[in-house]
């Protein structure tokens, strides 16, 4: 049995209050086990940590790295590619590109490169399920799961106007089920589906849908409602309507209000923070005041930032018309798709940048929500990867968080304009190493439900990132001295020496066996695919973990 100890490290180690404790860590066959349980036996292997940061692998609870709207738009920009050194095959690594949209295996290299040991993808249509396990199964080291695209799914809409709660609920389970997937995702609830059938875009929360005759209200509150009842490890991940849209931090608010009493989880919520006339950029400016304000207030809800960065980049996104107005904003080439009867996409090349007001206010109310929300656990690091920019941005904004002197210096190099409509350049507070292991690690997993990710307690999976501390910040982060996942050393001394094969993490939540045969006649009568074809059968799958479903 393969015995590892790290000696000697200050341990940043949140879900267990361990704050910079200097102590040793033992992970037997992939999982952190006590001193006591080692006896006199020797390591296999002992690494020297002394002087150094301990903390748990990241975890990134929201990106985009594998299925249909990826692959078009690692298509896209072959500029992209050829401006970005490759990876090149080695006895570790397989050949790769890299870019705003890594190819499957450089995203689990810069992953594992960066200390991160998990990630979810964020926006996968049900249909599409079975091309992303097998890029997934091509994505390595890394663990990762994926939330299921449900808010313009015509089945749940057409479940939730006509009243069969019960049915909605059997339907949404037996989907993750039968697609391996994570949890619910709603992406702009209804506002997809308007915009296919030439409508525009809902306004708010009430606008009703004309194809169903329901609200974005209704789709929020009776998907919320289901995925509580079955008790899924993470809640319902809402993307809000009227995203990037001026004006719409009241639609946001208003989503937070219909979740009152349900479990519910913001996506990229800097995104849905805008004050101003959506028809006047100028009246353009932050309203994370007030919405900062019901979060801190209401613990159902938990974040994810979507913090943008200054740079090129590609926007993709499950919401069509959002992609459309992008494509209108930003005059560039375009991809859109309709995918039958669950979901659509748009993918967009963008670039951010510091002298645009626009741009640098989107950057400082990204950092608005780090710096201004109370509970750290319900905050979670996220660029929305690509959207705000790369996910190899996050060493840069955790050094933004922990230094007000490099905010301030970022501040002068943007228009003055940003000073005057958002509060960032009045705000002092500096992160911890304590406080970053929180929104990097300790809380991304305790949102998602994973208990033995995040921590590096007894029971534990081995995920351990070791730095060697610096003066640069950001140069510390980037630049992980040894990576562990479950045990096995990933990178060592800087190098990358393992390129072995991460888990699939997915739930499998029971449901009424009853429903079966009305969604199987109603998929026949809808679908270009037969029924049978649908399900991802557990054989299709490489190494998988099923993540249990609450208890009380």
């Amino acid at each position: 049995m393969a015995l590892l100890k790290i000696r000697g490290g200050r341990l940043f180690d949140p879900a267990n209050e361990i704050d910079g404790e200097v102590r040793d860590l033992w992970i037997e066959d992939g999982v952190v086990i006590a001193k006591s349980q080692v006896a006199a036996r020797r390591p296999d292997r002992e690494i020297d940590a002394t002087g150094m940061i301990v903390m748990p692998g990241g975890v990134d609870m929201h990106c985009h790295i594998a299925g249909p709207k990826v692959n078009a738009a690692r298509k896209m920009q072959p500029e992209d590619k050829r401006n970005s050194p490759p990876y090149k095959r080695t006895k570790h690594m397989r050949s790769g590109t890299v870019g705003s949209v890594p190819s499957t295996f450089a995203t689990g290299y810069l992953y594992a490169g960066l200390g991160y040991t998990t990630a979810f993808d964020a926006a996968v249509p049900p249909i599409a399920a079975r091309h992303v396990h097998e890029e997934f199964q091509d994505t390595p080291i890394i663990d990762k799961g994926f939330y299921l695209l449900m808010g313009n799914n015509h089945y749940v809409l057409d479940q939730i106007a006509a009243g069969e709660k019960d049915r909605l609920k059997s339907y949404i389970a037996w989907l993750l089920g039968a697609a391996k997937g994570y949890s619910a995702k709603i992406v702009n609830p209804g506002g997809v589906e308007v915009w296919k059938q030439g409508g525009g875009n809902v306004g708010s929360l009430d606008d009703e849908i004309d194809q169903f005759r329901i609200t974005p209200r209704q789709i929020v509150q009776g998907v919320a409602q289901a995925t509580n009842e079955l008790a899924l490890p993470h809640p319902l991940h809402v993307h809000c309507n009227n995203l990037g849209i001026p004006g719409n931090y009241t639609t946001t608010l208003e989503t937070m209000k219909a979740l009152d009493g349900l479990r519910g989880h913001l996506t990229h919520i800097q995104f849905h923070s805008y004050g101003g006339d959506p028809d006047t950029q100028e009246t353009f400016c932050s309203k994370v005041p007030e919405l900062v304000e019901y979060v801190n207030t209401h613990d159902n809800l938990t974040v994810d930032v979507g913090q943008v960065m200054f740079g090129k980049t590609t926007s993709m996104t499950g919401d069509g018309p959002l992609g459309y107005f992008l494509h209108n904003v930003f005059g560039r080439k375009w991809f859109s798709s309709d995918t039958e009867m669950e979901a659509g996409c748009g993918i967009v090349p963008i670039e951010y940048k510091n002298k645009s007001l626009v741009h640098a206010l989107q950057w400082a109310i990204g950092l608005e929500w780090y710096l201004l929300i109370d509970d750290l656990w319900r905050v979670a690091m996220s660029t929305d990867h690509p959207n705000g920019g790369s996910f190899l941005a996050y060493p840069q904004i955790i050094a933004l968080l922990m230094e007000r002197a490099r905010r301030d210096e970022m501040l002068e190099s943007v228009p003055a304009g940003v000073r005057d409509h958002c509060t960032l350049a009045e705000i002092d507070r500096e992160y911890t190493l304590y406080e970053i292991a929180i929104i990097t690690r300790a809380a991304p997993a305790r949102m998602l439900g994973l208990k033995r990710k995040g921590q590096l307690g007894q029971g534990a999976d081995g995920d351990v990132t070791i730095y060697q501390p610096q003066d640069d910040l950001q140069l510390m982060f980037e630049l992980p001295r040894y990576v562990i996942r479950r045990g096995e050393v990933i990178v060592d001394d800087g190098d990358l020496r393992s390129d072995s094969e991460g888990k699939l993490l997915h739930v499998s939540p029971g449901y009424d066996e009853d429903a079966v045969p009305h969604i199987r006649k109603w998929f026949e009568e809808s679908y270009s695919i037969q029924f049978r074809n649908y399900p991802v059968d557990l054989s299709h799958l490489h190494d998988h973990e099923e993540i249990e479903c609450l208890t009380d």
